[in-house]
C-alpha cells in the first residue's frame, strides 16, 4: 500500500521534531507483522483509534 502521513521524527528515543508531507509504502500484512513497539495513548475521542506504534520495516519518502 501507499499513502500521506504525518508524524514525529524519533532520535535517540526522544521526539526531535514534526513531521509532514510524508508518503509511506510497504506491504499491508508484512508491516502489521513486524510492529514492535506499541503506546499507551489510545484516544477514543478521534475519528481514527489507534496507540501509537513503531513498523521498523516501513519506507518513508518526502522533504
Amino acid at each position: 500500500f501507499s499513502g500521506g502521513a504525518s508524524g514525529y521524527w524519533i532520535e535517540n528515543g526522544r521526539i526531535a521534531f514534526p513531521v509532514k508531507g510524508l508518503t509511506i509504502a510497504g506491504v499491508g500484512l508484512e508491516m502489521l507483522m513486524s510492529i514492535d513497539m506499541v503506546g499507551n495513548d489510545l484516544d477514543l475521542n478521534r475519528g481514527f483509534t489507534a496507540p501509537t506504534f513503531r513498523i521498523p520495516l516501513l519506507q518513508i519518502g518526502g522533504e
